[in-house]
This record gives C-alpha cells, sequence and structure tokens, in this order.
C-alpha cells in the first residue's frame, strides 16, 4: 500500500447556506475544517450539531464530522489565518440597490482575515460575483498580509442546489478552479482528490471566466424558464396545453426537457439576484445585448405572479375582498424551508392587499414565512388551511400535496375551486371529483 494522502488544512468564512454546508462536505470527504461566523448565534447551533436551516441530509452529516473530530466552530479570524493552508471565502452577496450585488461582506470577511495570515497559502472565493471582483479581492488581502505576495487566489463557484446541497457538494458535475498559478490548481486538486477520482471533471481556467460561469450558468437556465412561461402566456392566448408543448420541445436534444418546466416562475436567495447583479455589470460594460436579455426574462417571470394573481381573482368572481384563500406551499421550491423572493410569498402578499382572507400550509417553511408576514394565517395541516376556502393554490410543488385525496379535502372548502400554478397536479384527478380546476398555460 502506498503511504496515505495528507490532505491540506481548510477554513470556510461563512457559515450560511453556503458556507455551512461547504464545511460540512469537505469534512466527510476526509479535511480538517474550522468554519468561521462573526455570527456566535450560528457557531453554538453548528458546534451542538444543529443547523439553522432545513436541508435534507445536512444535520446528521453535521453531527457526524462534529463527533469525529474533523469539523470545529470559531468566531476568530486569527484562530482562522492560522488554522488553513486554504480559506474558502462563502459569504453572502446579496442584492443591493439598483440590483447590484453587496460586495461588502466579502470585502469585511478579506479585510478581517489578511492580518492574520503569516504563512503562504490559498484563498478561495465561492460566493457569487461580478465579473472582476476576485482579482481586487486578491490585491486588496496581499496588501494586507503578513504574507504579502505568499498569499494566492482561485475562484472556486458553488454550484448547489437547495433540496440537492449535500449531494451536489460530495458529487458535483464539475468543478471549475479560476487560477492565476499551476501551484493554485495543483492545490485545488489535492482538495477536491476524492471527487476527481471518482470522475468528476476539473475545469480549469482564469479568474475572469470562472467568475463568468456561475452567473451565466444561472442565467441560461432562468432565461429556459422564463422562455417556457412566456409560451405559457401563448397558450392561454389561443388555448394550448404549455405541458405538451414542453414535453413536445423536451424531445429535441437540442433543448431538452430538464429544467423546461412551466409554472408561477422562480425565486429564491440566487436566481433572481444573480440575474439581476449580472444585468446590471453588462450594462456598465456596454454589453447592451446580455443586459436587454436579462431585464426581459426578470419581466417574464415577475409577470407570472401578477398572472396568477389575475387568474384568483377571477375564480372567485372578479374581487378577493373577504374571500378565503388556501395557499399551499410558501417555500420558493420543494425541500428548503427558504423564501427569499418566494414567488408564493409574494401572491400570498397581492391577494392579502387586495382583502383576501389568505391561510397557508408548508411542510417546513411556515417558521420563515411567519417572521416575514406574520399578517397571513399559517395552520397544521392542508385540510385546516382549505377550512371553507374559496379558492385553494397551489404554489410549491410538495410531493405531499401531489398526495391530497381530492374528494376528501372538497368536504371542507366553500367551494371547489383549484388553481394549479406549478403544473404538477393530477388534473383529471380533481376534476373527476368536481373541482374547477385552472392551471396557468393549460385548458
Amino acid at each position: 500500500m502506498g503511504d496515505a494522502v495528507t490532505l491540506p488544512r481548510l477554513t470556510v468564512i461563512g457559515t450560511g447556506y453556503l458556507g455551512l454546508t461547504h464545511a460540512v462536505c469537505m469534512a466527510d470527504l476526509g479535511h480538517e475544517v474550522l468554519a468561521m461566523d462573526v455570527d456566535e448565534r450560528k457557531i453554538a447551533m453548528a458546534a451542538g450539531g444543529e443547523t439553522p436551516f432545513f436541508e435534507p441530509g445536512l444535520a446528521p452529516l453535521l453531527r457526524k464530522n462534529v463527533e469525529a473530530g474533523r469539523l470545529r466552530f470559531t468566531t476568530s479570524f486569527a484562530e482562522a489565518g492560522a488554522f488553513g493552508e486554504v480559506h474558502f471565502l462563502c459569504v453572502g452577496t446579496p442584492q443591493a440597490d439598483g440590483g447590484t450585488a453587496d460586495l461588502s461582506y466579502l470585502h469585511a470577511a478579506a479585510d478581517a482575515l489578511a492580518p492574520h495570515l503569516a504563512a503562504p497559502c490559498l484563498i478561495v472565493g465561492k460566493s457569487t460575483v461580478p465579473v472582476g471582483t476576485a482579482r481586487a479581492v486578491l490585491s486588496r488581502i496581499r496588501a494586507a498580509a503578513p504574507a504579502g505576495s505568499g498569499v494566492d487566489l482561485a475562484w472556486n463557484p458553488e454550484f448547489l442546489r437547495e433540496g440537492y446541497a449535500v449531494q451536489d457538494s460530495l458529487a458535483p458535475d464539475r468543478v471549475v478552479f479560476g487560477v492565476t498559478s499551476e501551484t493554485a490548481a495543483c492545490l485545488l486538486r489535492a482538495v477536491y482528490a476524492k471527487p476527481l477520482a471518482a470522475g468528476i471533471p476539473a475545469l480549469v481556467m482564469d479568474l475572469e471566466t470562472a467568475e463568468l460561469v456561475k452567473v451565466s450558468a444561472n442565467a441560461f437556465l432562468a432565461t429556459k424558464i422564463s422562455f417556457i412561461n412566456a409560451m405559457a402566456e401563448m397558450c392561454e392566448a389561443v388555448g394550448a396545453d404549455v405541458i405538451r408543448l414542453a414535453e413536445a420541445l423536451g424531445h429535441d436534444e437540442r433543448i431538452g426537457r430538464r429544467f423546461l418546466n412551466p409554472g408561477l416562475g422562480f425565486g429564491g436567495g440566487c436566481l433572481p439576484k444573480d440575474i439581476r447583479a449580472f444585468r446590471v455589470s453588462a450594462a456598465s460594460l456596454g454589453v447592451t445585448s446580455v443586459a436587454n436579455l436579462l431585464g426581459q426574462v426578470d419581466a417574464i417571470n415577475m409577470n407570472r405572479r401578477a398572472r396568477a394573481a389575475v387568474m384568483t381573482r377571477e375564480a372567485v368572481g372578479g374581487s378577493l375582498a373577504g374571500k378565503r384563500i388556501a395557499v399551499l406551499g410558501v417555500a420558493f421550491k420543494p425541500n428548503t424551508d427558504d423564501i427569499r423572493d418566494s414567488p408564493s410569498l409574494d401572491l400570498c402578499a397581492r391577494l392579502a392587499a387586495e382583502g383576501a382572507e389568505v391561510s397557508v400550509h408548508d411542510p417546513v417553511a411556515m417558521p420563515n414565512a411567519a417572521r416575514s408576514r406574520p399578517d397571513l394565517r399559517y395552520t397544521a395541516s392542508v385540510f385546516e388551511a382549505a377550512e371553507r376556502a374559496d379558492a385553494v393554490l397551489h404554489l410549491t410543488e410538495w410531493a405531499d400535496y401531489r398526495a391530497i385525496d381530492p374528494a376528501a379535502l372538497a368536504t371542507v372548502v366553500a367551494r371547489r375551486t383549484l388553481i394549479d400554478a406549478r403544473c404538477a397536479l393530477d388534473v383529471d384527478l380533481w376534476r373527476a371529483a368536481g373541482w374547477s380546476v385552472r392551471v396557468l398555460g393549460r385548458p
């Protein structure tokens, strides 16, 4: 047997969704990991084996690696700087005024870590940023770090899907290394040794291209979703069926069926903010083709929420005032408790503003939704939400909702009116139970 490979020690700066998931999964791949955050509550929870958000499979993996001693937590930049050979920057880059990316958390983390970098090391950015950010961060860190030019920087964008983040971290479909030196590329290959040994491709490129990979991927995905939603509007105008259309388009190998799913549109903490920031960045560089395209993609996406509000109003007789509306799902997608830019929660707000009484059910996202929209009514079951409802709205495609017995639910509502804004329920089954069913983009 050969000698065991010595893996580099890692720090992860930031323990939000990206950072905590990355830290846990890197530890599970065998690394010694020190995760750092200035939020003492987050650190205390994580050290105790608790996750501050819902992500399938993450909590048991966190506890496993904490108990194994591979994963520790700290609030000290000094401890992190002394510990790591590779430092991952995993802080948020939220949307700022005007749609730009707010880089203040990234700069603050870099500035706080730099004075503690006394030995040569590699900084690795994972946050989604405008092109050009990586070189600016490298200059900023080298100017303040005792190790000076001994500090190198790479960009290694993340491609996590909420609800599948553990799988995407442990077995990604590709890893991207934006580097300025072969030394950095070699070190990243050591970090990702296990996935690479399993055949995962590593794509090595310059910093700017690596920065563009993530925003371009999100822009393409958003465009695909908005395209089929634009086709849903066309289908409504002529009485066609967008689901059948999507199936036919999906058989074209140049297009593919995945993510060609019509409905209420996309949301969450990444896709909307990333395409808006990319649009602003493209406009500032004079690339109007990208800016104009992404402006239309965003507008089509937001219009689906307005269209669902119109459909609901029409379904209950033309006015929402005093009507009881049951909402199934407020997370922006299933298998997460994330309500950031949730199309469902936005629609709830629109309906409530017109005088509707909105009752909500969601398997895991109601605590977060209640903090954001305490004016809505939150219920323990689908049947409680639907009690005396004038319309039931299916807004997040949880598997639980596909298992609802429409005949049983019909016994508690005031009117058998269903709006499937996610095109995911068995329409024939509901209609057979006496429900009037409306579906975005379908007759």
